[in-house]
């Protein structure tokens, strides 16, 4: 399983009830997530594109839009774990929530200690299931740990052996930016040679290019001036 820097939980909370956002905000933290908190889709949809986090929880009935919008958004980006928060108790509102990939749907009231069961409950099967299947998803690329393969829209796309070493530092530390000299420590080629600095531009630029496509959400190496590197999600 992906996880922040710093190994702590984050979730991204997307809830229109004052009320309701302090309580969560209070009883996540004290359980020691890192929270952030939006109260519209247009909002969340900026968190989604430009943060890292590990789980979501999302009400239905936004201002501008549904959770259920966000989830597919979520969904086109990354297969991280979504809880519904809804007072919509229906059965066709919860059977329409999990079938488009949300992995809970927890009715509005409900008790504390049920929600942060059912988050942790959540984050367990995520995890044994990336465990068992070994599988890697950002944007539009599909990881076979395995196999040390990689897809791209569901086609391969062939990576030397140093090019799929620094792919995967990428995706452990997406949407953070790693400096030259922490690519460099890490990574050798296929000899046990560190690689120079100049040899590393070459690298990241062929990458570059091999990951890079023109889907309405791709993912991109790009480069922070006078830093180093960043992998993120585009939107054409």
């Amino acid at each position: 399983m992906l996880s922040s820097l710093d190994n702590k939980i984050r979730i991204l909370v997307v809830e229109d009830s004052q009320n309701i956002i302090e309580g969560l905000r209070y009883l996540l933290q004290k359980e020691g997530f890192e929270v952030n908190i939006v109260n519209d889709k247009k909002n969340a949809l900026k968190y989604i594109d430009s943060e890292y986090y590990d789980l979501f929880l999302l009400d239905v009935e936004l201002p501008d839009g549904t959770g259920f919008e966000i989830c597919k958004s979520i969904k086109n980006i990354t297969n991280k774990p979504i809880i519904f928060l809804s007072a919509r108790a229906e059965e066709t509102n919860i059977v329409y929530g999990l079938d488009i990939g949300a992995d809970d749907y927890i009715t509005k009231p409900f008790r504390n200690s049920e929600l942060i069961s059912r988050i942790r409950s959540v984050l367990r099967r995520y995890t044994l299931y990336k465990k068992d299947k070994n599988i890697l998803n950002y944007g539009t690329l599909k990881i076979n740990l395995d196999k040390a393969k990689v897809f791209k829209n569901s086609e391969e796309i062939y990576l030397t052996n140093l090019e799929y070493k620094i792919l995967l530092m990428f995706i452990n530390n997406a949407n953070h930016i790693i400096t030259r000299d922490e690519l460099l420590a890490k990574v050798w080629d296929i000899e046990g040679n560190y690689v120079n600095d100049n040899t590393l531009s070459v690298y990241i630029k062929r990458l570059r290019l091999k990951i890079s496509d023109n889907n309405k959400k791709s993912q991109s190496i790009q480069t922070v001036r006078g830093m180093g590197y960043i992998l993120n999600t585009i939107s054409d």
